[in-house]
């Protein structure tokens, strides 16, 4: 997929359109690698991180590969060799926790080649352990949470003030809806009608003290959104196809949408997925090798524990 091309609200219950060039099409599949096959690499770049002097957040990074593969491959307007591009749709990594996810992809869409992901934690190096905006790709920095959907709204105020035809999309993990920020700018979006805005949770029910329903209960979330005059959908994070749908359909009434992905931290590898342990790992050559494996065998997940399906 080249240019801007793709990813316009659709009408619901009608699924964006593929790129020509891109991830299903016929002449595609004989060259490109499916969405599945770009979680394997994504990750497996992530447990090569994680396995630096420097160490990184391990969990987070696993828990959201599918859900910014759905986005940079099958639902943004982006064009890697123009990522200023003033007419292209944004993305917002509010939850800094999952830089190492958010290179590992971008590299795949091909701001910067993959080799350039061995200068991770080097000193003097760009590719540190929160999103670092000097990056090809990389809008923001988030090393402090609950800071991505204040700028959100104001992204997508200013695409509307000047007329230009930007999506503005903004990918939250569930801990950082603890932070008063995120409500004040959730409030915001629904009074001003921001229908351009897209929220998406990563809701994988972890942050590094334990169970969000422990630490600060987020249910009923469904709700709480609503409240605020959301439109809100759910799905299994991890589900390419419900992402897609819920990503590209059309929003309620001119209302900002939230996505409410249902994720389990440290996927893929079952000696720690679901577990608040994966927040972040300094792998040894063992441990990293036995991820590795784990990850190539195509583990099946944990089962992700918010309620129903999709909505």
């Amino acid at each position: 997929m080249t240019g801007l091309a793709t990813g316009r609200p659709a009408e619901p219950d009608a699924p964006a359109e593929p790129d020509a060039m891109g991830p299903g099409s016929a002449e595609s599949s004989l060259v490109e690698p499916s969405l599945a096959e770009r979680a394997i690499s994504v990750r497996e770049r992530i447990i090569e991180m994680c396995a630096t002097t420097g160490g990184g957040h391990l969990g987070g990074g696993m828990s959201l590969v599918e859900i910014l593969l759905v986005l940079y491959f099958e639902v943004l307007r982006n064009d890697p060799a123009r990522p200023t591009d003033p007419a292209r749709d944004v993305l917002l990594l509010s939850k800094g926790h999952g830089a190492l996810c958010l290179y590992s992809v971008l590299a795949e869409r091909g701001y910067f080649p993959v080799s350039r992901l061995a200068e991770y934690a080097q000193p003097g190096g760009q590719f540190m352990a929160h999103p670092n905006p000097e990056l090809p790709g990389v809008e923001m920095p988030s090393g402090a949470l609950g800071h991505g959907l204040p700028v959100g709204v104001g992204v997508a105020l200013d695409a509307r003030l000047s007329g230009t035809p930007r999506r503005t999309v903004v990918v939250l993990g569930d801990g950082e809806l603890q932070e008063g920020s995120v409500w004040e700018a959730a409030m915001s979006a629904s009074s001003l009608g921001l229908s351009g805005l897209t929220a998406v949770v990563d809701r994988n029910r972890l942050q590094i003290t334990g169970d969000t329903e422990d630490v600060v209960g987020l249910e009923p979330l469904d709700e709480r959104w609503r409240a605020f005059g959301w439109t809100v959908r759910q799905v299994d994070g991890h589900h390419p196809a419900q992402l897609r749908h819920a990503l590209t359909a059309a929003p309620e009434d001119g209302r900002p949408v939230v996505v409410l992905a249902r994720t389990v931290k440290g996927r893929g590898l079952p000696h720690v997925e679901g577990m608040a342990k994966s927040h972040f790992a300094r792998l040894g050559d063992r441990q990293r090798r036995q991820a590795l494996a784990s990850v190539r065998r195509g583990a099946q997940p944990a089962t992700a524990r918010l309620g129903a399906g999709p909505a």
